[in-house]
C-alpha cells in the first residue's frame, strides 16, 4: 500500500518542480546590464575630468600679481622648512618658509641675483659616442 502511494506521489512531485526547473535553465540577458554599467563608468570618468578642469581653473594665478611674482629657486633645509628666492618686480626676496610662518631673510635688487648657467646641450656626436660605449659595456662577455 505504501508502494502504491509513493508511486502516485512521484508524478505530482515532478509536475510541481517542472516550472522551477524551466525558470532555472533560462540564461539571463547580459546586454542591458552591461550597457548600463558602461554608461555609468563613462559618466563617472567624465565627472572626474570635469572636476579636475574646474579645480585647475580655480587655482590658476590670475591678474597682474601673477605676472609680477615669480619663484626663482627653492631649497629644503629641513623636513618641513624651505628657503625660497622670489622675484617681485625689480626686487628679489629670500624667504624662509615653515608651516604657518614665512619670514624675510634678505632683500636685494634683482640685478644682484647670480645668473644660473644654462644647461649645456650635448652635441649629437658626443651622445652617439657615449651611447656606443654603454652598449659595448652591456654586450661585452663577462670576464
Amino acid at each position: 500500500m505504501k508502494e502504491r502511494l509513493a508511486l502516485r506521489l512521484v508524478p505530482s512531485l515532478f509536475a510541481a518542480a517542472a516550472p522551477v526547473l524551466a525558470r532555472a535553465q533560462v540564461a539571463p540577458e547580459v546586454g542591458p546590464g552591461l550597457l548600463q554599467m558602461l554608461l555609468g563608468l563613462v559618466f563617472v570618468i567624465g565627472l572626474i575630468l570635469a572636476s579636475l578642469w574646474v579645480l585647475k581653473r580655480l587655482t590658476a594665478p590670475r591678474g597682474t600679481a601673477a605676472q609680477m611674482l615669480r619663484i626663482v629657486a627653492g631649497q629644503a633645509v629641513g623636513a618641513r622648512e624651505r628657503v625660497v628666492i622670489v622675484e617681485i618686480g625689480e626686487t628679489a626676496l629670500v624667504l624662509g618658509v615653515a608651516p604657518g610662518h614665512i619670514s624675510t631673510l634678505h632683500t636685494m635688487p634683482r640685478s644682484e641675483l647670480p645668473q644660473a648657467p644654462a644647461p649645456a646641450a650635448m652635441p649629437a656626436a658626443q651622445f652617439a659616442a657615449r651611447l656606443k660605449q654603454i652598449m659595448e659595456k652591456r654586450n661585452a662577455p663577462p670576464a
